[in-house]
């Protein structure tokens, strides 16, 4: 089961190491309008294309499903990088990353639930969990330093990663599904949206605004600090590494100091406050130093609500963690479709607007916040 166990976390970190790349120069090759959009459809297609790598996954078994979706990426990346300015080929490109990006993921945490017990599942997915930031945190600094050689190398590199990762998986990546488990057809399951209901919808529509604010950064930021200071791709691939350490550092100390205490309610409306304070610190950022101090306010503050908001979850959902689970990620799916497309909106409007807006909504989150505080005691108090 380690090794097992062992090959996802190289798999994950290292396929999320490639997407990662690519982040810091997307913007440099797009307008906003168009990185807006192809952000927006990459969540989308992830959106759609999800439930149906689960069914097939328990149809056929995870491995066969898990490599195809890292040949898929791999695909991807290598289209966008031969892509020479087509942006029909980019949005291809796009579309069919995030119709393969479900295979890997949603794919690699059905893997862990096969060869992990009830006891141990929450260590797994854990360290799945930590295997995806990691790419995520290194993943922007290399493609930044790459950015250097050409805009197209990151892609490449990020490609040549995937299919050696595919090959890696399937010489050494085993089965996690026997035969006699797989099903034909999947048992019918309750609505996700069964679980939007009670005090917990509040906190549902909570994770939205992370979500949909933290796209909406993530699409506008490089242009803002383009303007500032003339800003590279690997500035802003230093400034999402420095900061995505900060992040995972306070995600694996105070979070979980806090959330064994249960003190959820008060980390969550610290980490609001911090996350507005960055976007409005964000607009007076005026060389590296300074925006990669204030982005890291941000990621303090993004770090903060969402592990606190998944388990106040699962700590009071009364459907069944697997519904509640599929809500969740269907709000951040839905906050990473419309960040994206209102944020290049608000972007070519005001250059500063996103920022204000992205602020506003994070202190009017804090209203949700109390909502569900309010709404859960009087549920208490009727029992």
């Amino acid at each position: 089961m380690k090794k097992q166990l062992s090959m996802i976390m190289v798999l994950l970190m290292t396929t999320f190491i490639g997407f990662g790349i690519i982040i810091p120069v997307l913007p440099a090759v797009v307008s906003p309008f168009h990185l807006g959009m192809m952000l927006a459809v990459y969540s989308a297609a992830s959106f759609m294309m999800s439930p149906v790598w689960g069914a097939l996954s328990d149809r056929f078994g995870r491995r066969p499903v898990i490599i195809a979706g890292i040949f898929g990426f791999g695909v991807s990346f290598f289209l966008f990088a031969i892509a020479g300015g087509n942006l029909g080929l980019m949005y291809v490109s796009r579309v069919l990353g995030g119709l393969f990006s479900g295979a890997v993921t949603s794919c690699a945490v059905a893997y862990v639930a096969d060869i992990t017990t009830e006891e141990n599942r929450t260590k797994g997915m854990g360290l799945v969990g930590m295997s995806i930031g990691l790419g995520f945190i290194f993943g922007p600094g290399i493609g930044g330093l790459l950015s250097r050689f050409g805009y197209d190398v990151p892609f490449f590199a990020a490609s040549g990663l995937a299919f050696v990762m595919m090959l890696t998986a399937f010489l050494y990546l085993g089965e996690s599904l026997p035969q006699e488990k797989r099903t034909r057809r999947r048992e019918a399951k309750p609505s996700r949206w069964t679980a939007f209901t009670g005090p917990l919808k509040y906190l549902y529509i909570l994770g939205f605004f992370v979500s949909f604010t933290l796209a909406e950064l993530e699409t506008t930021l490089q242009y803002f600090q383009m303007a500032r200071f003339n800003a590279t791709p690997a500035d802003i691939g230093f400034m999402l590494t420095v900061s995505g350490i900060v992040g995972a550092a306070i995600q694996g100390g105070v979070v979980r100091k806090y959330v064994k205490k249960g003190g959820e309610h008060k980390v969550i409306l610290y980490g609001l406050v911090l996350s507005a304070a960055g976007f409005f610190l964000l607009l007076l950022s005026e060389n590296l130093l300074t925006a990669t101090v204030y982005l890291t306010v941000f990621a303090a503050g993004n770090a903060l609500i969402r592990p606190c908001v998944t388990s106040l979850i699962s700590q009071k959902t009364t459907v069944g963690q697997g519904t509640a689970a599929g809500l969740s990620s269907s709000m951040d799916s839905l906050g990473r479709i419309t960040g994206p497309l209102l944020g290049s909106g608000m972007l070519q409007l005001q250059i500063y607007l996103p920022f204000i807006i992205g602020g506003l909504l994070s202190l009017a989150a804090i209203g949700l916040l109390y909502r569900y505080i309010a709404s859960d005691r009087e549920t208490s108090l009727s029992y």
